[in-house]
Protein backbone atom coordinates (compact mmCIF):
# COMPACT_ATOMS: atom_id res chain seq x y z
CA UNK A 1 0.00 0.00 0.00
CA UNK A 2 1.59 3.63 -1.13
CA UNK A 3 0.11 6.21 1.67
CA UNK A 4 0.53 9.86 1.08
CA UNK A 5 1.34 11.67 4.34
CA UNK A 6 0.46 15.18 4.54
CA UNK A 7 1.89 17.09 8.41
CA UNK A 8 0.95 20.88 9.04
CA UNK A 9 0.26 20.82 12.73
CA UNK A 10 1.99 23.75 12.89
CA UNK A 11 5.34 25.71 11.28
CA UNK A 12 6.42 23.20 9.02
CA UNK A 13 4.33 21.48 6.37
CA UNK A 14 5.71 17.95 5.54
CA UNK A 15 4.82 15.31 2.96
CA UNK A 16 5.55 11.96 2.03
CA UNK A 17 4.38 8.70 0.34
CA UNK A 18 5.58 5.59 2.63
CA UNK A 19 4.98 2.31 0.82
CA UNK A 20 4.34 -0.56 3.14
CA UNK A 21 6.67 -3.19 0.62
CA UNK A 22 9.43 -0.38 -0.55
CA UNK A 23 9.91 1.95 2.35
CA UNK A 24 9.81 5.45 2.04
CA UNK A 25 9.68 6.19 -1.34
CA UNK A 26 9.67 10.65 -1.18
CA UNK A 27 9.85 12.97 1.47
CA UNK A 28 9.26 16.95 1.47
CA UNK A 29 9.27 19.35 3.97
CA UNK A 30 9.00 23.31 4.26
CA UNK A 31 9.94 25.38 7.21
CA UNK A 32 8.42 28.28 8.68
CA UNK A 33 11.14 29.52 10.47
CA UNK A 34 12.12 32.82 8.06
CA UNK A 35 8.45 33.86 7.91
CA UNK A 36 8.40 33.95 11.75
CA UNK A 37 12.15 34.59 13.36
CA UNK A 38 10.70 38.40 12.78
CA UNK A 39 7.82 37.66 15.49
CA UNK A 40 9.98 35.18 17.83
CA UNK A 41 7.40 32.58 17.78
CA UNK A 42 4.78 30.90 15.44
CA UNK A 43 2.12 33.68 14.10
CA UNK A 44 -0.87 30.88 13.86
CA UNK A 45 -2.85 32.79 11.19
CA UNK A 46 0.57 33.18 9.44
CA UNK A 47 0.88 29.79 9.16
CA UNK A 48 -2.38 28.38 8.33
CA UNK A 49 -2.09 30.79 5.03
CA UNK A 50 1.35 29.56 4.80
CA UNK A 51 0.25 25.73 4.46
CA UNK A 52 -2.31 26.98 1.86
CA UNK A 53 0.68 28.02 -0.56
CA UNK A 54 2.92 25.18 -0.21
CA UNK A 55 0.76 22.03 0.29
CA UNK A 56 -0.10 21.34 -2.72
CA UNK A 57 2.86 22.19 -4.56
CA UNK A 58 4.71 20.04 -2.20
CA UNK A 59 2.29 16.92 -3.09
CA UNK A 60 3.22 17.21 -6.81
CA UNK A 61 6.94 17.26 -5.78
CA UNK A 62 6.01 14.06 -3.93
CA UNK A 63 4.99 12.43 -6.57
CA UNK A 64 7.46 13.74 -8.99
CA UNK A 65 10.27 12.53 -6.61
CA UNK A 66 8.61 9.47 -6.26
CA UNK A 67 7.77 8.81 -10.00
CA UNK A 68 4.05 8.31 -9.25
CA UNK A 69 0.52 9.66 -10.43
CA UNK A 70 -2.02 10.18 -8.43
CA UNK A 71 -3.72 6.88 -9.49
CA UNK A 72 -0.67 5.33 -7.85
CA UNK A 73 -1.50 6.01 -4.21
CA UNK A 74 -3.88 3.94 -2.20
CA UNK A 75 -4.16 5.91 1.00
CA UNK A 76 -4.22 9.59 1.84
CA UNK A 77 -2.83 10.24 6.12
CA UNK A 78 -3.15 13.63 7.44
CA UNK A 79 -2.86 14.83 10.76
CA UNK A 80 -6.11 15.81 12.54
CA UNK A 81 -4.24 17.02 15.91
CA UNK A 82 -2.58 17.97 18.35
CA UNK A 83 -1.50 21.81 16.87
CA UNK A 84 -2.66 24.95 15.70
CA UNK A 85 -6.43 24.58 14.38
CA UNK A 86 -5.75 26.88 11.06
CA UNK A 87 -2.93 24.86 10.49
CA UNK A 88 -4.28 21.42 11.10
CA UNK A 89 -7.85 22.53 9.01
CA UNK A 90 -5.62 23.41 6.25
CA UNK A 91 -3.97 19.66 6.39
CA UNK A 92 -7.02 17.74 7.00
CA UNK A 93 -9.37 19.58 4.23
CA UNK A 94 -6.17 18.75 1.55
CA UNK A 95 -6.06 15.41 2.95
CA UNK A 96 -9.49 14.43 3.16
CA UNK A 97 -10.26 15.95 -0.46
CA UNK A 98 -8.16 14.20 -2.23
CA UNK A 99 -8.98 10.95 -0.66
CA UNK A 100 -12.40 11.46 -1.93
CA UNK A 101 -11.27 12.44 -5.46
CA UNK A 102 -8.85 9.73 -5.66
CA UNK A 103 -11.28 7.40 -4.34
CA UNK A 104 -8.55 5.90 -1.34
CA UNK A 105 -9.59 6.11 1.60
CA UNK A 106 -7.99 8.14 4.36
CA UNK A 107 -7.31 8.71 8.07
CA UNK A 108 -6.56 11.16 10.68
CA UNK A 109 -3.76 10.63 12.06
CA UNK A 110 -2.31 11.82 15.81
CA UNK A 111 0.70 13.54 15.59
CA UNK A 112 2.41 12.36 18.32
CA UNK A 113 1.52 8.85 17.67
CA UNK A 114 3.56 10.44 14.34
CA UNK A 115 6.96 11.32 16.65
CA UNK A 116 6.67 8.01 18.60
CA UNK A 117 6.79 5.77 15.00
CA UNK A 118 9.44 7.73 13.48
CA UNK A 119 12.62 5.43 14.84
CA UNK A 120 10.17 2.78 13.00
CA UNK A 121 11.79 4.20 9.78
CA UNK A 122 15.23 3.57 10.38
CA UNK A 123 16.86 0.51 9.27
CA UNK A 124 16.86 -0.73 13.23
CA UNK A 125 13.31 -0.33 14.39
CA UNK A 126 12.43 -0.61 18.08
CA UNK A 127 10.57 -3.79 18.81
CA UNK A 128 7.49 -3.97 21.08
CA UNK A 129 7.27 -3.21 24.15
CA UNK A 130 9.33 -0.13 24.84
CA UNK A 131 9.37 3.00 26.83
CA UNK A 132 9.18 6.32 24.47
CA UNK A 133 10.29 9.81 25.76
CA UNK A 134 8.26 12.37 23.33
CA UNK A 135 10.08 15.39 23.95
CA UNK A 136 9.32 18.61 22.14
CA UNK A 137 8.17 21.72 22.37
CA UNK A 138 4.77 21.15 22.66
CA UNK A 139 4.65 17.79 24.87
CA UNK A 140 7.42 15.91 27.36
CA UNK A 141 5.62 12.96 27.89
CA UNK A 142 6.95 9.39 28.65
CA UNK A 143 4.90 6.55 27.31
CA UNK A 144 4.27 2.63 27.82
CA UNK A 145 4.24 1.45 24.16
CA UNK A 146 3.06 -2.17 24.04
CA UNK A 147 1.98 -2.04 20.09
CA UNK A 148 0.30 0.83 17.66
CA UNK A 149 -2.31 2.25 19.53
CA UNK A 150 -1.25 0.41 23.07
CA UNK A 151 -0.21 3.47 25.06
CA UNK A 152 0.04 3.89 28.59
CA UNK A 153 0.80 7.16 29.73
CA UNK A 154 3.31 6.80 32.38
CA UNK A 155 4.38 10.80 33.29
CA UNK A 156 4.28 13.85 31.49
CA UNK A 157 4.87 17.84 32.00
CA UNK A 158 2.86 19.84 34.43
CA UNK A 159 3.96 23.24 33.52
CA UNK A 160 5.97 24.03 30.18
CA UNK A 161 7.80 21.19 27.79
CA UNK A 162 11.20 20.75 28.13
CA UNK A 163 11.27 22.47 23.65
CA UNK A 164 9.40 25.36 25.08
CA UNK A 165 11.74 25.87 28.20
CA UNK A 166 14.47 25.57 25.38
CA UNK A 167 12.71 28.44 23.25
CA UNK A 168 11.97 30.44 26.51
CA UNK A 169 15.36 30.64 27.79
CA UNK A 170 17.35 31.34 24.61
CA UNK A 171 14.83 33.94 24.29
CA UNK A 172 15.90 35.58 27.49
CA UNK A 173 19.18 35.11 26.00
CA UNK A 174 18.43 37.49 23.40
CA UNK A 175 18.93 34.45 20.88
CA UNK A 176 16.56 34.67 17.35
CA UNK A 177 13.86 32.06 16.79
CA UNK A 178 14.09 29.05 16.57
CA UNK A 179 16.33 29.20 20.24
CA UNK A 180 16.38 25.88 21.32
CA UNK A 181 18.68 24.87 18.62
CA UNK A 182 20.69 28.18 19.09
CA UNK A 183 21.04 27.54 22.91
CA UNK A 184 22.36 24.26 22.37
CA UNK A 185 24.69 24.96 20.42
CA UNK A 186 25.78 27.98 22.42
CA UNK A 187 26.12 25.39 25.46
CA UNK A 188 28.87 24.08 23.87
CA UNK A 189 31.14 26.36 24.35
CA UNK A 190 29.99 26.81 28.34
CA UNK A 191 31.75 25.66 31.44
CA UNK A 192 30.16 23.10 32.94
CA UNK A 193 31.92 23.83 36.66
CA UNK A 194 30.11 27.78 36.36
CA UNK A 195 26.65 27.22 37.28
CA UNK A 196 24.93 24.31 39.41
CA UNK A 197 21.12 24.90 37.75
CA UNK A 198 18.37 22.40 39.98
CA UNK A 199 16.88 18.91 38.66
CA UNK A 200 13.03 19.72 38.66
CA UNK A 201 11.17 17.15 40.37
CA UNK A 202 13.64 14.48 40.52
CA UNK A 203 13.69 14.78 44.37
CA UNK A 204 10.31 13.05 44.82
CA UNK A 205 9.13 10.22 43.21
CA UNK A 206 7.10 9.87 39.89
CA UNK A 207 7.54 10.41 36.28
CA UNK A 208 6.08 13.80 35.83
CA UNK A 209 8.12 16.80 34.62
CA UNK A 210 8.10 20.13 34.96
CA UNK A 211 10.18 23.15 33.26
CA UNK A 212 9.32 26.31 34.17
CA UNK A 213 10.91 27.00 37.21
CA UNK A 214 13.92 26.21 36.10
CA UNK A 215 13.12 28.72 33.55
CA UNK A 216 12.91 31.01 36.13
CA UNK A 217 16.29 29.99 37.31
CA UNK A 218 17.88 30.49 34.18
CA UNK A 219 16.08 33.94 33.75
CA UNK A 220 17.37 35.20 37.33
CA UNK A 221 20.94 34.00 36.54
CA UNK A 222 21.15 35.77 33.18
CA UNK A 223 19.82 39.22 34.92
CA UNK A 224 22.73 38.41 37.40
CA UNK A 225 25.50 37.93 35.01
CA UNK A 226 27.56 40.22 32.82
CA UNK A 227 25.92 39.33 29.61
CA UNK A 228 29.23 38.68 27.99
CA UNK A 229 29.42 35.76 25.40
CA UNK A 230 31.13 33.53 27.61
CA UNK A 231 28.77 34.14 30.32
CA UNK A 232 25.83 33.34 28.43
CA UNK A 233 27.27 30.33 27.07
CA UNK A 234 28.01 28.90 30.59
CA UNK A 235 24.33 29.69 31.69
CA UNK A 236 23.05 27.83 28.33
CA UNK A 237 25.49 24.63 29.76
CA UNK A 238 24.46 24.36 32.90
CA UNK A 239 20.59 24.92 31.61
CA UNK A 240 20.85 22.00 28.93
CA UNK A 241 22.73 20.08 31.33
CA UNK A 242 19.49 20.17 34.12
CA UNK A 243 16.90 19.50 31.39
CA UNK A 244 19.05 16.33 29.78
CA UNK A 245 19.50 15.09 33.82
CA UNK A 246 16.12 15.49 34.10
CA UNK A 247 15.02 13.53 31.14
CA UNK A 248 17.71 10.83 31.74
CA UNK A 249 16.37 10.35 35.69
CA UNK A 250 13.18 10.31 34.58
CA UNK A 251 13.52 7.14 32.03
CA UNK A 252 15.91 5.28 34.14
CA UNK A 253 12.71 5.45 36.57
CA UNK A 254 10.19 4.72 33.53
CA UNK A 255 12.34 1.08 32.71
CA UNK A 256 13.08 0.23 35.95
CA UNK A 257 8.94 0.98 36.20
CA UNK A 258 7.84 -1.27 33.63
CA UNK A 259 11.43 -3.65 33.93
CA UNK A 260 11.76 -2.68 30.20
CA UNK A 261 15.20 -1.71 28.32
CA UNK A 262 14.06 -0.30 24.86
CA UNK A 263 13.44 3.29 25.29
CA UNK A 264 12.76 5.18 21.86
CA UNK A 265 13.38 9.10 22.11
CA UNK A 266 10.90 11.32 19.36
CA UNK A 267 10.10 14.57 18.80
CA UNK A 268 12.80 17.84 18.30
CA UNK A 269 14.52 17.43 21.02
CA UNK A 270 15.24 14.43 20.49
CA UNK A 271 17.81 16.06 17.92
CA UNK A 272 19.91 17.62 20.87
CA UNK A 273 23.15 15.51 20.87
CA UNK A 274 24.16 16.07 24.53
CA UNK A 275 20.56 13.95 25.20
CA UNK A 276 21.30 11.97 22.58
CA UNK A 277 25.07 10.27 24.03
CA UNK A 278 23.79 10.50 27.40
CA UNK A 279 20.57 8.19 26.76
CA UNK A 280 22.46 6.27 24.44
CA UNK A 281 25.44 6.09 27.13
CA UNK A 282 22.81 5.01 29.93
CA UNK A 283 20.84 2.30 28.61
CA UNK A 284 24.02 0.58 27.00
CA UNK A 285 24.99 0.60 30.79
CA UNK A 286 21.76 -1.24 31.78
CA UNK A 287 21.78 -3.44 29.01
CA UNK A 288 19.60 -1.84 26.99
CA UNK A 289 19.33 -0.01 23.67
CA UNK A 290 18.09 3.57 22.82
CA UNK A 291 16.00 4.03 19.42
CA UNK A 292 15.94 7.89 17.85
CA UNK A 293 15.01 9.02 14.43
CA UNK A 294 17.35 10.54 11.99
CA UNK A 295 17.58 14.25 12.50
CA UNK A 296 15.54 15.19 9.83
CA UNK A 297 12.33 13.42 11.42
CA UNK A 298 13.04 14.44 14.50
CA UNK A 299 11.14 17.41 14.05
CA UNK A 300 7.74 17.87 12.31
CA UNK A 301 7.91 15.71 8.79
CA UNK A 302 5.44 14.19 6.57
CA UNK A 303 7.36 10.46 6.45
CA UNK A 304 6.07 9.85 10.19
CA UNK A 305 2.44 10.84 9.15
CA UNK A 306 2.36 8.36 6.34
CA UNK A 307 4.06 5.48 8.32
CA UNK A 308 1.50 5.88 11.37
CA UNK A 309 -1.35 6.21 8.42
CA UNK A 310 -0.31 3.18 6.50
CA UNK A 311 -0.48 0.89 10.02
CA UNK A 312 -3.88 1.90 10.98
CA UNK A 313 -4.53 1.56 6.67
CA UNK A 314 -3.46 -2.20 6.40
CA UNK A 315 -5.49 -2.83 9.59
CA UNK A 316 -8.47 -1.75 7.67
CA UNK A 317 -9.39 1.56 9.98
CA UNK A 318 -10.48 4.63 7.98
CA UNK A 319 -11.87 7.97 8.79
CA UNK A 320 -14.85 8.74 7.55
CA UNK A 321 -16.16 11.92 4.86
CA UNK A 322 -16.51 14.45 8.03
CA UNK A 323 -13.65 16.35 8.52
CA UNK A 324 -12.58 17.00 12.19
CA UNK A 325 -9.76 18.17 14.13
CA UNK A 326 -8.17 18.04 17.39
CA UNK A 327 -6.21 20.92 18.43
CA UNK A 328 -5.74 19.11 22.06
CA UNK A 329 -6.09 15.55 21.82
CA UNK A 330 -4.78 13.25 24.84
CA UNK A 331 -2.63 10.14 23.15
CA UNK A 332 -4.35 8.19 25.66
CA UNK A 333 -7.55 8.61 24.16
CA UNK A 334 -6.05 6.78 20.96
CA UNK A 335 -7.22 3.11 20.18
CA UNK A 336 -5.65 0.10 18.29
CA UNK A 337 -6.42 -0.72 15.20
CA UNK A 338 -8.77 -3.64 15.12
CA UNK A 339 -7.94 -5.20 11.84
Amino acid sequence: MRVLGIETSCDETGIAIYDTEQGLLAHQLYSQVKLHADYGGVVPELASRDHVRKTLPLIQAALKQAQLTAQDIDGVAYTAGPGLVGALLVGSCIGRSLAFGWNVPAIAVHHMEGHLLAPMLEENPPEFPFVALLVSGGHTQLVRVDGIGRYQLLGESVDDAAGEAFDKTAKLMGLDYPGGPRLAAMAEKGNESTHQFPRPMTDRPGLDFSFSGLKTFAANTIASSDGSAQALADIARAFQDAVVDTLVIKCRRALEQTGLKRLVVAGGVSANKHLRTQLTEFTQRIGGQAYFPRPEFCTDNGAMIAFAGAQRLVAGETTDIQIKTYPRWPLSELLAPQG
